[in-house]
């Protein structure tokens, strides 16, 4: 695909090349988030050096990590979900812009719409009350012809059937615990989105990257650090073809062809 690259640098974080931009999400660089290690080494600098676009799909620790927002500098263009730039901005941030599901901006030749997502998109979980709030969202990324779907974190909901036909989508198939919570998907849930969205390749992101300290050697923590993509792309049906990369490797792209 020409112009069009893809970077998976763990949990959430893809480095995307469209349209002559160079595209972040959910930017996660360092050793530990909060509570959790990595338990894979950190990307590089010059994987997000050159960073244009910042895209934000809500306002978790392991998504919207301020110490790796300050590792791109403050001048970058960071997209939130509307409602949270505020917020953002009083950390010290002063080129975010708000977004809301139907929306879309514009950087150069790319476009960016935000779509739902079934997510809590409180700060600090679904449970409290204090803090910030704002709707949790998915990114439609389109140029040159390509569109990729980054679903952010979210459940299944019938709207996915409207985002489609896409060529490639970003899917998290786990997460960083034992258990997942309410608004994730596992990898069946997963095969059943890029069925959904009627992807031509997916990606299996929100694996293998983050851990809890105690747990990350028990068996059966390390089985969920690994197994998650396997088995994502055992449940995909043959319309989707699972472009399986390991953190902080390039995605090999298929090669183009038009669409049927």
């Amino acid at each position: 695909m020409s112009g069009f690259s893809l970077r998976f640098l763990g949990h959430s974080t893809v480095r995307l090349e469209l349209g002559g931009r160079v595209v972040l999400t959910d930017p996660v660089l360092t050793k530990r988030v909060g509570g959790l290690v990595r338990i894979v080494p950190p990307p590089p600098r010059e994987t997000y050096a050159d960073v244009d676009l910042v895209l934000l799909s809500h306002l978790h620790g392991d998504h919207l990590h301020l110490p790796s927002l300050k590792l791109l500098g403050r001048r970058t263009r960071i997209v939130v979900p509307r409602g949270a730039g505020k917020w953002l901005a009083k950390k010290g941030f002063p080129h975010v812009e708000e977004i809301a599901p139907g929306e879309t901006l514009t950087d150069g030749g790319l476009t960016v719409t935000a779509t739902e997502a079934v997510h809590s998109g409180h700060r600090w979980g679904p449970r409290l009350t204090h803090g910030p709030q704002s709707p949790a969202l998915g990114h439609l990324l389109e140029s040159d012809g390509r569109k990729v779907y980054n679903a952010g974190d979210t459940d299944l909901f019938d709207g996915m059937r409207d985002l489609g036909p896409v060529d490639v989508a970003l899917l998290p198939v786990w997460g960083w615990g034992p258990n997942l919570g309410p608004g994730h998907l596992d990898p069946a849930r997963a095969a059943r989105a890029a069925a959904l969205v009627r992807a031509r390749a997916a990606v299996p992101v929100h694996w293998g990257t983050l851990a809890l300290p105690g747990l990350r050697r028990t068996t059966r923590m390390r089985r969920l650090l690994a197994d998650p993509p396997r088995v994502f792309a055992a449940e995909a049906d043959g319309d989707t073809e699972v472009l399986f990369t390991e953190p902080g490797a390039a995605v090999a792209l298929p090669a183009p062809r038009d669409r049927a």
